[in-house]
C-alpha cells in the first residue's frame, strides 16, 4: 500500500515539476543551463531518481521513508502553488 501512495504522490510531483518548467517564470532564468535545456529532462531525472530510490528503500521494508517522501511532495506542492500562482 505504501508503494502504490508513494507512486501517486511521484506522479503529482511529475506534474507540478513539468507544471512549473513550463510556467516561463522569470525565477527559472536563474537555474543553471542544464536544469533548463532541453525541456527540464535533466531535472525530471532527478525527480526521477527520487521516486525511485524511495520506492526501492520502502520496498525493502525502511517504511519510514514514506514520510521523507510526504514532506518532500508537500514541499513541491507549496513551491509550484508559490510560482504558478505568481506569489513569489
Amino acid at each position: 500500500m505504501a508503494l502504490v501512495f508513494i507512486f501517486i504522490m511521484g506522479v503529482a510531483n511529475f506534474a507540478m515539476h513539468k507544471a512549473v518548467l513550463e510556467s516561463g517564470h522569470p525565477m527559472l532564468a536563474q537555474l543553471p543551463s542544464i536544469f533548463r535545456s532541453p525541456g527540464g529532462k535533466v531535472s525530471m531525472i532527478v525527480e526521477f531518481l527520487m521516486l525511485l530510490g524511495t520506492m526501492l528503500v520502502v520496498a525493502n521494508g525502511a517504511s519510514q521513508w514514506v514520510w521523507g517522501y510526504v514532506a518532500y511532495s508537500a514541499m513541491n506542492a507549496l513551491s509550484a502553488w508559490l510560482i504558478l500562482s505568481q506569489r513569489i
